[in-house]
């Protein structure tokens, strides 16, 4: 898309400092226009924000330029909309607080998608991470596009998980789109530009700063019909998520864990307020009554005499020789190909934990 007068206006007032989304909104009502508020005097403009932001209003609009934004827009994956655009995102739009300015990479339509926002922990378990990528995948092939923030963890794998369904996955990120972090995400984010959709509120250029990330949950919730956390200690920022998701009237859901893990007690503080706990995708789709979709037919799980010893809570081998009445040599045999074949994890500490 092309960097035309009506834009860089949207541009100009988007990065006067001090301004801020309430500040602009203002202006707009008054002004009805980012052209008019540039034209505008700055005693006019000191009406409605204070005279050292009206006079930087004015300076702004000496040099409307913006040419690394003009560099960017000629890759056809990149486009800028404003809160005037009929293309923004309905759901955002119907929110508290919702972004002037997006600047987005990859398929523009699934913004106005039904979506589900999946959250969690940076330092998810293995069976954390296991949990998202299937949720995540089994709700966008009944239709619900994944959007969560493109962090390590939970987030990562939800992405890759809806990646795989139908519906893809949009990633809402706390830096400019010229960046990725984490860097460890490059191939992830290169995935999303392709076949889903990276969005920021952020101008290009925008370093990975610590206040970003809370504000960019926002939006996350905001593009959802529901939010859906899994694994978050009780100081996770998913819970952040949680809370914006209500205030803006979303249903939120929660994956029960186990009572010992830290990385449950997150969940389970939103069970106990009224989040609705879930162990299943189904359960999401039904909860969400207005969004007609369907799961398809899942596989049996995967059953072994073993496991009739060993619970979804980590168990170590002596533990567990004991319970079973293996040696530990016979024990070590069968936990080796488990492992192999994807059914249980070793963790540090000499621990098993069992994974379908």
């Amino acid at each position: 898309m092309p960097l035309d007068a009506s834009l860089a206006s949207w541009l100009v007032l988007s990065q006067i400092p001090g301004l801020g989304n309430e500040g602009l909104r203002r202006l707009l009502l008054a002004f009805s226009s980012p052209d008019a508020v540039l034209h505008a005097s700055v005693s006019s403009l000191s009406q409605y924000v204070k005279p050292a932001v009206a006079r930087a209003i004015a300076e702004g609009f000496e040099n409307p330029e913006f040419p690394h934004v003009a560099v960017w827009l000629e890759d056809p994956l990149n486009c800028v909309l404003t809160i005037a655009d009929a293309e923004y995102p309905q759901a955002l739009l119907n929110t508290i607080d919702p972004p002037l300015i997006l600047y987005i990479k990859g398929r523009l339509d699934l913004l106005n998608s039904p979506a589900l926002a999946v959250v969690g922990s940076r330092n998810a378990t293995t069976q954390g991470i296991r949990n998202a990528e299937a949720f995540a995948k089994s709700s966008s092939e009944a239709g619900l596009c994944i959007v969560s923030g493109m962090a390590q963890g939970i987030d990562a794998a939800a992405h890759i998980g809806g990646l795989q369904g139908i519906a893809s996955s949009v990633a809402v990120v706390g830096t400019g789109l010229d960046k990725v972090y984490p860097a460890s995400n490059r191939e992830l984010a290169h995935r999303l530009a392709q076949n889903g959709t990276i969005v920021s509120e952020f101008a290009l250029g925008t370093p990975p700063l610590a206040a970003n990330f809370p504000r960019r949950n926002r939006i996350i919730s905001g593009l959802s019909l529901g939010c859906l956390v899994i694994e978050a200690s009780l100081q996770s920022g998913s819970l952040i998520t949680a809370r914006l998701a209500l205030e803006q009237g979303r249903d939120v859901f929660a994956i029960p864990g186990s009572i010992h893990s830290p990385q449950s007690k997150g969940c389970h503080a939103l069970i106990k307020q009224g989040a609705k706990l879930v162990e299943g995708a189904q359960d999401i789709l039904e909860e969400l009554g207005h969004f007609a979709g369907g799961l398809p037919a899942t596989a049996t799980t995967f059953q072994h005499p073993l496991f009739a010893h060993l619970g979804f809570d980590p168990l170590d081998a002596e533990s567990l020789a004991q319970r079973s009445g293996l040696t530990i040599g016979e024990l070590s045999a069968i936990l080796l190909q488990l492992e192999l074949d994807g059914h249980i994890a070793s963790l540090p500490g000499g621990l098993y934990q069992r994974l379908t």
